[in-house]
């Protein structure tokens, strides 16, 4: 690893720290192609973690994996008319298929060859819409074949001028769920056991990061949804992070790539569609939920590297008695499914290798000594803070309950810290004061009458937007009368927020 760097902390500057975090751990650098990252070993390894976790879920829901092509026909995105327009400022086109040698010096040294134009530019992947549902009007001729349930794993591409690592790159990786129904019962059913048996679920019970759950406004939702689902989480800053969205397409884009299918009765009908996705904007979610100012803390079940074992020897005798040790531990904790380092570089001292797992977010540290062995006992220090002995005799069964404890203990701390941020029963005068607040204004639930001008006006004034019309489990107590806004009367509850 790179000489440390410092890190600011999130109070001075929360943006500069989370930059600073992921350099030191190591997750994400700025690559030379605009707005694009890349993803380095202990990122991509965090990102697999997710990825197994995820693909299992999908799967136990009875999706099955395909992949389906990066270039799109530019036609077929105007075949879905509020589809194009959502997509329309952020897509990357080829309009060529070779460069030619122009015989110039430097930059000039290659140019596009004129004679290669395609007869329709090819859009690079912004989602797959489009192009897999082209496919289902192949695939689907009966009630029999439906339903038909879909996963993607694949990058897209959605140009962005401002970069953030992780949370808003022009390329990105993500999955993308897409199936077909017989009807809007079948559709709505598929939407929302995405949103909470896999992906309100692995937030949870994986990143410990909790969420609420709710539907999005008209002026919110995906472009070409009939209705959009999320789950949306707080960060430490304050601010929401969308971390993954469940559409109901409805009809709409069935009947714009005539999908349709002989139905029980013997008539023709359109399919319903939904399409589902989360990104690698789950790495940024996790780090702004959990992480402090020593570094990255990573939740156990998505740490690469869940127990580093640092021996501390002063004599090649005592060197070798701990290797022997240290590599046996490796090797039982191991066997129990527990992924383990054992740091026995000799051009470090141990202080220096504390801090450096510590910023890596490591759970777990196993520290031993001579002391510590001739007692029959090891160091256990917790990346979320305390150490204590535990007994070498067991020690399996003590670093399993450490690492249980603290995946629960941030999931507890990341809820409270979201409660304790959530103003319910809001009033205007409440609400310009939250969204001013230089600690941000966290979630505040008030009452919304359902103007899309009243929304477009808070968003102009405050820069905060609904992040859902929450499901009933997370709903105030009192339902509010009135809208916060204009005290017209209220539709619905609303979650306001500043966002990324």
């Amino acid at each position: 690893m790179a000489q440390a760097q410092r890190i600011t902390p999130r109070a001075k500057d929360f943006s500069e720290w989370y930059g600073d975090v992921i350099m030191q751990a190591q997750l994400a650098d700025y690559s030379p192609v605009r707005g694009c990252m890349v993803i380095r070993p202990h990122g991509y390894a965090i990102w697999e973690l997710m990825q197994r976790a995820l693909d299992d879920l999908i799967k136990a829901t009875g999706h099955k994996n395909a992949y389906f092509p990066l270039f799109i026909p530019m036609s077929f995105l105007a075949k879905e008319a509020e589809h194009v327009e959502g997509f329309a400022k952020e897509v990357a086109l080829v309009t060529h298929t070779r460069l030619r040698a122009t015989g110039k010096p430097g930059k000039d040294a290659i140019a596009v060859d004129p004679t290669s134009a395609l007869e329709e530019p090819l859009v690079v992947r912004p989602t797959s819409e489009t192009i897999i549902y082209a496919m289902f009007a192949k695939w689907i001729q009966s009630y029999r074949d439906l339903p038909l349930l879909l996963n993607q794993w694949a990058n897209v591409v959605r140009w962005e001028l401002r970069t953030r690592l992780f949370l808003r790159t022009t390329e990105f990786l993500w999955q993308e769920g897409h199936t077909a129904h017989a009807d809007e019962a079948g559709a709505e059913r598929e939407a929302h056991t995405i949103l909470q048996s896999v992906y309100r679920k692995f937030s949870e019970e994986w990143m410990a990061m909790p969420v609420i759950t709710g539907v999005k406004t008209e002026s919110e939702k995906f472009a070409g949804a009939l209705r959009t689902y999320a789950i949306e989480a707080l960060m430490q800053d304050n601010k929401a992070l969308q971390a993954g969205t469940s559409h109901n397409l409805g009809q709409n884009f069935a009947k714009a790539f005539n999908v349709q299918y002989q139905t029980a009765a013997g008539g023709l009908d359109f399919v319903w569609n939904t399409s589902w996705g989360v990104t690698t904007r789950l790495i940024g979610g996790l780090i702004m939920t959990h992480s402090d100012d020593n570094g990255l803390v990573a939740p156990p079940r998505l740490a690469p590297v869940q127990v580093v074992i640092v021996p501390i020897w002063k004599t090649d005798e005592e060197k070798l008695q701990l290797s022997a040790t240290g590599y046996q531990v490796k090797e039982d904790l191991e066997k129990h499914g527990i992924r383990v380092e054992f740091d026995i570089r000799e051009n470090m001292k141990p202080g220096a290798k504390y801090f450096e797992w510590e910023a890596l977010g490591v759970p777990v540290r196993l520290e031993i000594g001579p002391r510590d062995l001739a007692s029959g006992q090891a160091v256990l220090a917790r990346r979320t803070g305390g150490k204590g002995p535990v007994p070498l005799q067991g020690l399996t069964a003590s670093v399993t309950k450490a690492l249980d404890e603290i995946q629960a203990g941030l999931l507890a701390a990341a809820r409270e810290r979201r409660e304790k941020n959530s103003t319910r029963g809001v009033t205007k005068a409440q609400f310009l004061e939250l969204m001013q607040l230089a600690t941000g204004g966290g979630f505040a639930y008030g009452g919304f009458c359902g103007n899309p001008g009243c929304e477009a006006e808070i968003k102009a004034q405050t820069g905060a937007t609904v992040r859902v019309l929450p499901d009933p489990e997370f709903r105030s107590k009192e339902v509010p009368r009135n809208c916060m806004w204009c005290g017209a009367p209220s539709i619905a509850e609303a979650v306001w927020a500043q966002a990324y």
